[in-house]
């Protein structure tokens, strides 16, 4: 159970904040719901019935400053996403976005911008499906970074950059 102005993870809509529990009759029925808004989209608002857990499911605890950097320091060993075909491939990509799963956001990232710098390399233009899974994944992520080292989104790439290359070396 989460709680009135605890922030979390709300599925692709990235980092909200639970602004009320409120409950609703709906016929005979008292409905008790989360009110979720996005802190990065102030005109949504979300509306999480307590009880069903397919939704609740997409609701995850806001990651530590000490997970994040830990994360970091795991991206360079981090292994590509190999799929089979394009079919399997999007539907794999898909999931892992639905997941919110960070260290498989990770390796999206990590897989997608080498794909696409292999595209460049051979005169290709990047795949626009390729592209649109990008911005998703660096959305929830950088987001939920950005939020919880209290830095801005675009300041995130170069955060993690930097942290890469400070341990590599001192390794």
């Amino acid at each position: 159970m989460y709680s009135v102005n605890e922030t979390v993870m709300y599925g692709v809509q990235g980092v909200c904040r639970i602004t009320e529990i409120a409950e609703r009759n709906f016929g005979e029925k008292k409905v008790r719901y989360y009110v979720l808004k996005p802190v990065y989209n102030d005109t949504s608002t979300i509306f999480i019935p307590t009880e069903n857990q397919k939704l609740t499911a997409k609701m995850r605890r806001i990651l530590s400053s000490s997970e994040i950097d830990s994360l970091i320091r795991s991206m360079p060993d981090e292994e590509l996403i190999s799929t089979g075909s394009e079919t399997d491939r999007r539907e794999k990509y898909s999931d892992i976005l639905r997941s919110g799963d960070r260290r498989q956001l990770v390796r999206l990232i990590k897989t997608l911008y080498l794909r696409q710098t292999e595209r460049k390399e051979q005169k290709k233009k990047p795949s626009a499906e390729d592209d649109r899974f990008m911005r998703e994944a660096e959305k929830i992520l950088y987001e939920e970074f950005a939020y919880v080292l209290h830095i801005r989104r675009e300041q995130v790439l170069p955060f993690i950059t930097q942290q890469i290359q400070v341990e590599e070396k001192t390794s």
